[in-house]
């Protein structure tokens, strides 16, 4: 994990993270997805893992992940056994159109039990703009999540949804887990950047900044700003975040606004007891 106050460094903190699942689900996709970041490593295209660094920013602090994507095939679990070593979270990833993938987690999970026990874990349902080929429910995979202790997320690489939103998650378990988060929450001191996005999302609901006329990194920085400081959504460990959740959000505070109780009117002022009817 990174150090801080370095002026060479262009972070605050530094995390490994794993992408681990079988082949074929889409694992690549995710990390082609981010703009930024670097694709350079000793180790890619050489032994069955890619790899790739991306920046977010939580809570003002910039983060910089490592990703690696472990292959799925059943030649490369030994990669995986040497590459969970030093892993701070590992993202549990699965193509919702295969059931098979998703049956696939299990054995996953006891691999991570085996060799990086304890290290934060999510489970990613990918390729949700192929709903309409849908083979795993939402529901089963966010109570599969809920069994295993895992925040549950829905993405799509090509519509760019909630793709930074579960790196930022991710993050946020470990940093917490590690007792960081004390370092930037006491006497926080918010940038220019911060209080502009902070006026946006407190007016926009997180699942209709997409929609904003601004560039697509820009609302993608809206949204993980967002869902990191809660103003949009709870963000807690356990918590599960899809399309339907999104949609579901929006219905929800509507119904609450409709139910909101008026406060009482006052009587016309030519209504007595003698002449005023009560219906």
């Amino acid at each position: 994990m990174g150090a801080q106050g370095s002026p060479v460094k262009s972070y605050d903190y530094l995390l490994k993270f794993l992408l681990v699942g079988d082949s074929d689900v889409g694992k690549g996709e995710i990390l082609d997805s981010l703009q930024d970041g670097s694709a350079e490593s000793p180790y890619a295209y050489s032994s069955g893992i890619d790899y790739k660094t991306t920046t977010i920013l939580l809570d003002g602090r910039r983060v910089k992940l490592e990703l690696w994507d472990t292959s799925g095939q059943g030649r490369f679990c030994t990669i995986f056994r040497s590459y969970s070593r030093g892993a701070q979270g590992i993202l549990l990833v699965y193509d919702i159109t295969n059931r098979w993938s998703f049956d696939g987690i299990d054995r996953w999970i006891r691999e991570i039990d085996e060799h990086a026990p304890g290290v934060p874990r999510i489970l990613v349902g990918n390729r949700l703009h192929l709903a309409f080929k849908r083979q795993v429910p939402t529901e089963q995979a966010r109570a599969y999540a809920e069994k295993n202790g895992m925040t549950f997320f829905e993405v799509s690489p090509l519509c760019n949804f909630n793709v930074i939103e579960s790196f930022t998650e991710l993050s946020r378990i470990v940093l917490m887990r590690h007792g960081m988060e004390k370092f930037w929450r006491p006497n926080r001191v918010f940038s220019l950047q911060d209080l502009c996005c902070r006026a946006i999302v407190s007016c926009t609901p997180v699942h209709l900044i997409d929609k904003l006329p601004l560039p697509v990194a820009i609302k993608s920085h809206l949204k993980s700003f967002s869902m990191a400081n809660g103003m949009n959504a709870v963000m807690m460990h356990g918590r599960s975040y899809s399309l339907a959740n999104a949609a579901g959000g929006s219905k929800g505070n509507s119904l609450k606004r409709s139910k909101s109780i008026r406060p009482p009117q006052s009587p016309p002022q030519n209504c007595t007891r003698n002449n005023c009817k009560i219906s």
